[in-house]
């Protein structure tokens, strides 16, 4: 256990020492900061502080930039190793490749949790500050599910192009997918969603917000509880094809 945390820690690293590690952090607090700005210049100020941070989070407002931003960067930590050759390097240790592959993910998935919680606590405060302490139709709570459903949303498709960059070993093809299933969702969903069958597809379930404060399901038979598991299917498929192809690739 110990020698795979050192793996964690080791890519951990390689994800710190790149020049865009702190960039998504920059952005998304810039763009919360900006936002509050307008809003509260252009429309008098009318929001709660965690009015505003709820759209801020949630995926629905600003949080799929976040995802978007996840994406760019999480996208090359496998592809990148085979266009600068330092996969044979990386597979010559005592460790499986099974293990030094789950070490990138789990890097990974560190990485896309603390954007997330500095998401939320960036959009809180610059809520509180901006729109006042006044509590109203939307709660602490509420927001905390918001960045929760945006942390689902984001390591959906975060693993999604995970996937991808293992089959194609290249980060552009890995951006270029990730980031192309991400704009398309809402336009699939918009002319798919009258099919009962396509309640089994990706694209249906991986915004958990819409179950937010008990609204009804888009396709009779969906629930949060059936979204989960559909989702659960879903990584799964993507982490057991992505795994037998980086076990079984000739590196040489």
């Amino acid at each position: 256990m110990r020698s795979f945390g050192n793996l964690v820690w080791n890519e951990w690293l390689k994800m710190f020492k790149k020049r865009s590690f702190f960039l998504p952090y920059a952005l998304l607090a810039g763009m919360v900061v900006f936002t509050a700005f307008l809003l509260y210049k252009f429309s008098g100020g009318g929001s709660t502080g965690y009015e505003f941070a709820e759209i801020a989070v949630t995926t629905k407002g600003m949080g799929q930039v976040l995802t978007l931003l996840a994406i760019v960067v999480t996208a090359g930590a496998v592809a990148k190793e085979h266009s600068m050759g330092t996969i044979k390097l990386l597979l010559i240790r005592a460790q499986s490749r099974t293990t030094i592959l789950a070490s990138k993910y789990v890097a990974v998935l560190i990485y896309i949790l603390t954007l997330v919680a500095f998401m939320f606590a960036v959009a809180v405060l610059t809520g509180q500050i901006t729109f006042g302490m006044d509590v109203g139709s939307v709660t602490l709570g509420d927001v905390l599910i918001g960045a929760v459903n945006n942390l689902v949303y984001t390591i959906v498709y975060v693993t999604l192009t995970f996937m991808v960059g293992i089959l194609t070993r290249s980060t552009g093809p890995a951006i270029g997918i990730g980031m192309f299933m991400v704009i398309m969702e809402s336009m699939v969903v918009q002319l798919l969603a009258r099919y009962s069958w396509s309640k089994y597809l990706l694209f249906l379930n991986v915004d958990l917000s819409m179950y937010n404060g008990g609204a009804s399901s888009p396709i009779p038979g969906m629930s949060l509880t059936f979204s989960m598991m559909m989702l659960a299917v879903y990584l799964l498929l993507f982490l057991a094809i992505g795994f037998v192809t980086f076990k079984k690739r000739d590196v040489a």
